[in-house]
């Protein structure tokens, strides 16, 4: 028999739970991002090669990293598609590869931007950023900005409301139990 009370109890635990928890994350699109760029390294190496770096020794020199770690990280960024080898060879010495950004490579900037930024704000020395982006033909400053399709500025991310995509799959009341436990 539900009660009154046992219905009044369902109605609050049922309002105060967030609807994205209706929703699995199983094919979650960030989770899967970071999957590929979720270590500090692989974005060291995204700035540098943003920055001109190009040459496996130039990396090493730059950032200090150690060899066998770059080497994972570039493999894994020319696996992902992000980066491609390109044949150079000096002069007196043996063939080696330079890497390039891909399209894929490319579209990770604004995500560098955003988090340069939020350095920028929260992590810079006293004096201020060590680097200033700004736009090759006039100077001023690049930002990230929030947009939608319609193209309105957002001033805030609480004016994103989450929505269920075409791909977005309910969890199965099994799931959902067994997280609630």
């Amino acid at each position: 028999m539900v009660t009154s009370a046992t219905t009044d109890s369902r109605t609050r635990a049922t309002a105060a739970t967030p609807s994205a928890l209706e929703w699995s994350v199983e094919n979650c699109t960030i989770s899967r991002t970071l999957g590929v760029l979720g270590e500090k390294w692989t974005f060291i190496v995204l700035r540098d090669v943003f920055l001109g770096v190009r040459r496996f020794d130039d990396f090493i020199e730059h950032t200090g990293i150690g060899r066998q770690v770059l080497a994972n990280r570039l493999t894994a960024l020319v696996d992902a598609g992000l980066l491609r080898r390109e044949a150079y060879q000096e002069p007196g010495e043996r063939a080696r590869h330079e890497y390039r950004l891909t399209d894929k490579g490319i579209d990770v900037y604004p995500i560098l931007v955003a988090l340069r930024e939020w350095g920028d704000r929260y992590a810079a020395d006293a004096a201020g950023p060590p680097l200033l982006t700004v736009h090759r033909d006039c100077g001023a400053s690049v930002s990230v900005r929030l947009t939608c399709a319609d193209g309105h500025d957002l001033a805030s991310p609480r004016e994103v409301v989450p929505r269920p995509g075409p791909s977005a799959r309910r969890r199965t009341r099994h799931r959902a139990a067994a997280s609630a436990d």
